[in-house]
């Protein structure tokens, strides 16, 4: 009797072995499918995959990274690869992801422990007079301890706000005034160079002043005066932890008070006194800075606000203003708290070298320039 028909009803139950497995796997893939977006779609909001999850993902990798998507495109952005740069690998770029360490980049990996190297990780949105790389603000280095050295001297009477007719009495309170980094305190008012931090003459004055001159121009103010170094010491937080220290605080002062609108951490500068200080009119005056953490999903909105007011400021004050910079990335905080409110940001009145006489003079133009800006976008909400 032949073989070959004891060949055929081999190969055809091979055959059917084969269809078997492929059946089944497709299925379990499609179970496994299933599962997975049920528990994406059905899980607990805090668990769900949203943009601004994906947006911190992809914010790890490098923009170069993106070229080869859209090249697969089309074709025309192969032009856009920059000479010698090659696909990256895929582990290279799940490492990158898993990490946030880029390789290649030592800032990723050394931006908090070389003092310094961290400033790279800004952008300069709006370069005001001097200000390139090298004249970004900076901190000073943390302080061990913190006493009560300084003294404020002879201090000049606040200046009438300028106005050809009394402001009006202050309404709700509408700008909070808070200091993340409440002991940062001014060379000109301490014994010696020791330390740059004082537990009474420090940024918090300046606060206060910024927030007297508001009030008179007619804009409700609340300053607060927490200790935010005595409540990093009592949790055990670092230095580096101070903005999450005072996050509760500034929460709080939201959940309690729904009129605040406007949102200002105020720090000064450790640069030279040439980079922080202008002469308007003979006298000398603190100059701003604007910093803005651009990592969280709404940060533009904090950018514009801060735009605005710089704008505002060079059309009245030419080279008051440093500038508008955004700030990401390894060695620094990136958020700044900012995301608590689309009118929140950073502020660096002068620098170490300033006395308060400057840094008061500064705070009353603050006052003036924000309240005409106030004033301007309250006529705009209340416009039909």
């Amino acid at each position: 009797m032949s073989r070959y028909p004891d060949k055929w009803k081999k190969a055809d139950k091979n055959v059917v072995k084969r269809w078997t497995r492929w059946v089944v796997l497709s299925v379990t893939i499609l179970i496994l499918l299933f599962i997975g977006i049920g528990v994406l779609t059905g899980a607990k909001t805090t668990y769900r995959l949203y943009s601004d999850t994906i947006q911190e993902w992809t914010a790890k990798l490098k923009g170069g990274s993106f070229i080869y998507l859209f090249e697969m495109e089309n074709r025309v952005f192969r032009d856009a690869h920059p000479e010698g740069n090659r696909i990256p690998g895929l582990t290279s770029l799940s490492f990158q992801l898993l990490t946030s360490l880029t390789p290649n980049d030592p800032r990723s990996l050394l931006g908090r422990e070389i003092p310094g190297l961290s400033s790279y990780n800004s952008q300069i949105i709006i370069a005001g007079q001097g200000t390139d790389f090298s004249t970004l603000p900076i901190e000073s280095e943390p302080p061990l301890e913190v006493e009560d050295r300084g003294e404020e001297g002879d201090i000049e009477e606040q200046e009438d706000p300028g106005t050809d007719q009394e402001a009006e009495p202050a309404g709700e309170d509408s700008v909070y005034i808070y200091h993340t980094h409440n002991t940062e305190s001014f060379y000109p008012h301490l014994p010696d160079e020791t330390t740059v931090y004082d537990g009474k003459v420090n940024i918090t004055l300046v606060g206060d002043r910024l927030g007297q001159s508001l009030e008179r121009r007619g804009v409700g103010a609340v300053v607060d005066k927490t200790d935010v170094a005595a409540l990093r010491s009592e949790n055990g937080m670092e230095y580096y932890q101070s903005y999450d220290a005072v996050r509760p605080v500034v929460e709080e002062a939201v959940s309690s008070n729904g009129s605040l609108t406007y949102f200002f951490d105020l720090h000064r500068d450790s640069l030279a006194r040439e980079h922080t200080t202008t002469t308007i009119d003979g006298k000398d005056y603190a100059r701003f800075a604007f910093v803005i953490g651009a990592e969280h999903p709404g940060y533009e909105k904090n950018l514009a606000f801060a735009t605005a007011l710089h704008n505002k400021l060079e059309e009245t004050y030419p080279g008051i203003s440093r500038g508008v910079i955004t700030k990401k990335g390894s060695g620094v905080d990136g958020v700044y708290n900012q995301d608590i409110n689309p009118n929140a940001i950073l502020i660096e009145f002068g620098g170490v070298y300033n006395n308060l006489d400057e840094l008061y003079r500064s705070a009353d133009i603050m006052a003036e320039v924000f309240s005409d800006y106030y004033f301007d976008e309250q006529k705009v909400t209340k416009e039909p």
